[in-house]
């Protein structure tokens, strides 16, 4: 079956709806469905609604909390800590980015982390959150460990994500979103729903023989972006957002689609710099506007029809899909599954 293209904004209403249903405060709710809607929205499945059955698994056997905020653990200004007490990820996110949005203003860096926490979607999307309000966002967070250390057969550290996302003069952000392995878990699960390979290089089987087959590698292991490169930024970012927050790193992270009764227990970390404390508030956005402008007119490799700038793909399938949601035929069947089983509507999920 073909993908189907739904409504954003009926989709979003839909998994609303859902967590609203299964007791999320509605606020809280329709951030979360925001955040997921978005991923799909810029072709990124692996972090959209796909994720909503797992979500529902969660906060039903109750490792997710129902919970609206997190709460403060630690307030010292510039640096605040937060204990997510295993809310959804989303929710404690955009609590981040409010702190975060006050704090840079006031000390010119802040930062937030937060321990006790739970899958808050693409790193991106709150990277790029900051970015639009003017201020320089990253957005950071762990994993269970996915990936082996150069030259092991063991899993050592997760395929952690890191965002930045800076302010453009005249258009959107400029946002790096990137795991750190050669790719996200997510895309080979999507894969395997499929019934398609994968790309060599992406993954590993439990001994450390490279797979081109999804379930195999689900098995076995992700190797790391750019080799020892990746996978020692990927360990000191396991270090940042457990250590600073006071939360799990490495195999303290337990798996995301494990036993839906054991909290993930992840750790996110959220920086913001604001130009205008450095003197670069109008000077800082044309710059990234012009450098981006001058990757895009580079001249292309043989056989390449043009040169993208970070975050320029995901922005022009924002565009093109102009409000409309695709989603795979697999994961809407499920959305539906889900719905009928909760009393949640499912007209709004017709194309």
């Amino acid at each position: 079956m073909a993908a189907s293209c739904v409504p954003a904004a009926a989709l979003a209403g839909f998994v609303g709806s859902l967590f609203a249903r299964l007791g999320v405060p509605e606020e809280g709710a329709r951030i979360t469905a925001a955040a997921l809607v978005a991923a799909d929205l810029e072709g990124v499945p692996s972090h959209g609604v796909m994720l909503v059955p797992m979500y529902v698994d969660r906060l039903v056997a109750g490792s997710v909390s129902k919970a609206g905020a997190a709460r403060v653990a630690r307030d010292d200004g510039p640096a605040v800590v937060l204990d997510a007490g295993n809310a959804l990820g989303q929710i404690t996110s955009r609590q981040a980015v409010e702190l975060l949005r006050a704090r840079a203003r006031d000390h010119g860096l802040a930062s937030v982390a937060v321990r006790n926490a739970f899958h808050f979607g693409a790193a991106g999307y709150w990277a790029r959150m900051l970015a639009a309000d003017g201020l320089i966002g990253v957005a950071t967070c762990n994993t269970r460990p996915l990936m082996p250390a150069p030259g092991g057969a063991e899993r050592v550290v997760g395929n952690n994500p890191l965002a930045i996302a800076l302010p453009c003069a005249g258009g959107a952000p400029l946002v790096l979103d990137m795991a750190l392995s050669a790719t996200a878990m997510g895309k080979i699960r999507l894969a395997e729903a499929a019934g398609a390979a994968i790309p060599e290089g992406w993954a590993v089987d439990g001994d450390g023989r490279p797979t081109t087959d999804p379930a195999t590698a689900i098995k076995g292991m992700l190797l790391p972006a750019a080799g020892p490169k990746g996978f020692g930024l990927a360990l000191v970012l396991d270090l940042l957002c457990g250590g600073l927050s006071g939360g799990a790193i490495g195999a303290e992270v337990k798996p995301l689609y494990g036993d839906p009764a054991v909290p993930y227990g992840c750790a996110h970390l959220f920086l913001a710099l604001d130009p205008a404390r450095f003197g670069v508030a109008d000077a800082l956005p044309a710059r990234v506007a012009g450098f981006a402008q001058s990757v895009r007119d580079s001249k292309p490799a043989p056989g390449v029809e043009r040169v993208y700038a970070p975050g320029d793909i995901e922005a022009a399938r924002r565009a093109a899909n102009g409000g409309a949601c695709p989603v795979a035929a697999d994961v809407h069947e499920k959305l539906v599954a889900v719905g009928r089983r909760f009393g949640v509507p499912t007209d709004s999920l017709t194309p």
